[in-house]
């Protein structure tokens, strides 16, 4: 998948061929890539036509290209596709905190059991694993051996007692100071009806405070089968999916569990105990797209679209022909995602004019962030009423924003000058337009 999804995306940017053509090419060589990775064909279906519709559609911000926007297209779509913006919470909400392994034989439950203890382990959690596998030979020494890699408390008993075992490795880890404890459970079966019932006793025994469900990459769109259901029997349940690295139908299991609204949490990209990431959309399919620079390019079209806005607000503040705190806490905020104040003052309407380049070479970035706070100490209706704010305003704004009464009034003066610059280039334009009509007119 990922080196499909690559391909068709170089060939696009290198594409001589027109933008429409290169578009429809792009989407024939992507729906054959996801569908062969396992990906189901209705979403892959739904995928291509909103990619398409967008990009036909829509039309990028002044200064970046239609290639290049359409690169951005294809990346958000495809981060929907497997959960958007959704991140996975990972710091624990309370200590102890007990997390029970359920998955089918052969996912790679107990290695990723292992790596879990190992991940919490390096951000100082004191962690415990408990081996109650009673059912595949080996299970428990394959768990000792990694706790003892990833420096871990370790609890196992002989014999077959599943839920007992679990049960006392967990009071033990408690009385030892652990703050994760994690319990290996028997992956014996091969339906998940099995599994889920196997996951409710357990649980009754141990109430677990997260149930996690480990899959493996290469069933493909079958996850979603298992995924649904586990998520129905446990809200509070994760996933992780493993063996993401060795398989064509990873994008199929993934996109599979993320439709069924579950969270997944971990993603396993390979054998060695430090290979488990925490699962980010975006981030995955920044991999998948496999460009260098798409972290830079997204910025950069990031910044102009924030450029294209700023714009627009600054040319309703001259058809207004005013100015209020308001209109300068939003060109502020605009400006602080595109870094620099310089920028703020280029295109504030008439202060650009107003300040030749010596004085904006002078202009320091922080003064920003020293009007935010500003701002952000007011009231609305000292926003929308400057002229209110008087000297005892000033000092609690001053106070509240951990500035002093001279910042407030440096701001204020700031905002008088640029209301009288807006005033007067409002009166000029208006002059023009007579001018303009009476020329026409004659």
């Amino acid at each position: 998948m990922l080196d499909g999804v690559r391909e068709a995306v170089k060939k696009f940017l290198r594409s001589s061929a027109d933008y429409e053509t290169s578009v429809n090419l792009f989407i024939k060589e992507l729906q054959k890539t996801l569908i062969k990775s396992d990906v189901n064909v209705k979403l892959v279906l739904q995928l291509t036509k909103r990619i398409r519709e967008r990009a036909l559609k829509e039309r990028p911000p002044p200064g970046a290209s239609r290639r290049d926007w359409f690169v951005k297209i294809v990346y958000e779509e495809l981060a929907n596709l497997f959960g958007g913006d959704k991140e996975p919470e990972l710091k624990p909400p309370k200590v102890p905190w007990v997390i029970m392994m359920v998955g089918v034989q052969g996912s790679g439950k107990t290695t990723t059991a292992g790596k879990l203890a190992r991940f919490y382990k390096v951000r100082g959690y004191r962690v415990a694993l408990v081996a109650a596998d009673t059912y595949r030979p080996g299970a428990k020494d394959q768990l000792r051996q990694l706790a003892e890699r990833a420096k871990v408390l370790f609890y196992t008993e002989p014999g077959d007692d599943a839920v007992g075992i679990a049960k006392r490795g967990v009071e033990w880890a408690k009385s030892q100071g652990a703050e994760i404890i994690i319990v290996d459970t028997a992956g014996r079966h091969k339906n998940e009806a099995e599994l889920l019932k196997e996951m409710k006793e357990m649980s009754e025994a141990i109430k677990p405070d997260e149930v996690m469900l480990v899959i493996d990459a290469s069933i493909g769109q079958q996850a979603k089968a298992l995924a649904e259901a586990f998520h129905k029997t446990t809200p509070i349940g994760s996933i992780v999916v493993t063996k993401l690295d060795g398989t064509a139908k990873g994008g199929g299991a993934l996109s599979a569990v993320a439709v069924t609204g579950a969270t997944i949490k971990f993603v396993g990209t390979g054998e060695k105990l430090e290979e488990l990431e925490p699962f980010k959309p975006k981030k995955f399919v920044a991999r998948i797209l496999g460009l260098g620079d798409l972290e830079g390019l997204l910025e950069r079209l990031k910044g102009l679209e924030e450029a294209d806005k700023l714009e627009e607000i600054s040319q309703k503040v001259l058809e207004k022909g005013d100015i209020t705190l308001k209109d300068l806490y939003y060109q502020i905020v605009s400006v602080k995602k595109m870094g620099s104040l310089k920028k703020l003052l280029q295109m504030l309407p008439g202060v650009g004019l107003a300040l030749n380049d010596k004085v904006l070479g002078q202009v320091d970035d922080k003064v920003l962030d020293k009007w935010l706070a500003i701002l952000n100490s007011m009231t609305l209706e000292e926003l929308e009423k400057p002229n209110i704010i008087d000297r005892s305003r000033m000092r609690r704004i001053a106070i509240g924003s951990g500035t002093s009464v001279k910042d407030v009034e440096e701001l204020l003066k700031h905002y008088q000058m640029t209301r009288k610059m807006i005033r007067q280039l409002k009166r000029k334009r208006g002059m023009l337009n007579k001018l303009m009509e009476k020329f026409e007119l004659q």
